[in-house]
């Protein structure tokens, strides 16, 4: 493994996710919409439950507005912040302009994930994070390696390393990599990938897709000198197999 100058001084954080579909909290299986399910008809409780842990971030996903290529679900978003009090919110799915970057900073997100923006339009990415420093987050999902754009409906000829050397030099805060193959299905999420991603690059890399239990968070959080500062959790923590706040204090001792 190798070692990153700097890497252990960036804090892990262990992310929970709200993936909202109708104003519900719903989790897909390999970003399957017609495979939704739906947790909790309200996000806001679950936002609150999800804060009342300690937890330093939260993940929210506009799965429409992925589809839309626009933001579709800004009054529940809105909803969520509120009940989260300070903490701070992420928000993937939809956000393809610059105008779009403003609209969601304004509502008083933490960060904005951009997707298949940041393989469409990589100029947007690099115009966003000057804009916003440390506001702006590349995501990134892959199928065997290769980027996967639109909501995971379309896949590309880019490699998921490829595309995050593109932004290098760009100020982005961070790289949200998912292993859709993972995603939604319990079976672990691909460490080895993403840490490997993270090695060649100087971009902190959070890990997405698949968490499965509390020893996939620590293995994950073992991996910090790597370059990867963080694990994003979903399905698991809904269904009970991940007990977040065990999760934080594990983190805590590594």
């Amino acid at each position: 493994m190798t070692t990153k100058k700097g890497a252990t001084s960036i804090p892990f954080e262990v992310i929970p996710a709200i993936d909202l579909l109708g104003g519900e909290a719903v989790r897909l299986s390999q970003g399957r919409y017609d495979e939704a399910t739906v947790y909790d008809s309200d996000p806001n409780k679950v936002a609150d439950e999800f804060a009342a842990t300690g937890i330093r971030r939260l993940h929210v996903v506009d799965l429409e507005g992925a589809k839309a290529g626009r933001p579709i679900q800004g009054a529940a978003i809105k909803q969520i912040l509120e009940a989260v009090g300070g903490v701070p919110v992420q928000l993937g799915g939809g956000i393809r302009t610059l105008d779009g970057v403003d609209e969601a900073l304004g509502w008083g997100l933490d960060r904005v994930i951009l997707g298949t923006a940041a393989l469409r339009d990589p100029e947007l990415v690099k115009r966003s994070a000057k804009k916003y420093p440390g506001q702006i987050v590349v995501g990134i999902d892959a199928r065997e390696g290769y980027v996967a754009v639109e909501g995971w409906l379309e896949a590309s000829e880019t490699t998921a390393v490829d595309l995050a050397k593109r932004f290098e030099d760009a100020g982005v805060a961070a790289i949200v990599y998912t292993d859709i193959a993972r995603d939604g299905m319990l079976t672990g999420p691909n460490i080895e990938a993403t840490a490997s991603l993270a090695n060649a690059i100087g971009i902190p890399v959070i890990v997405s897709g698949g968490v499965s239990s509390n020893d996939d968070i620590v293995r994950a959080a073992e991996q910090r000198e790597c370059g990867i500062c963080g694990v994003i959790a979903g399905r698991a923590i809904y269904t009970g197999d991940v007990d977040l706040a065990l999760a934080l204090r594990q983190v805590e001792e590594i």
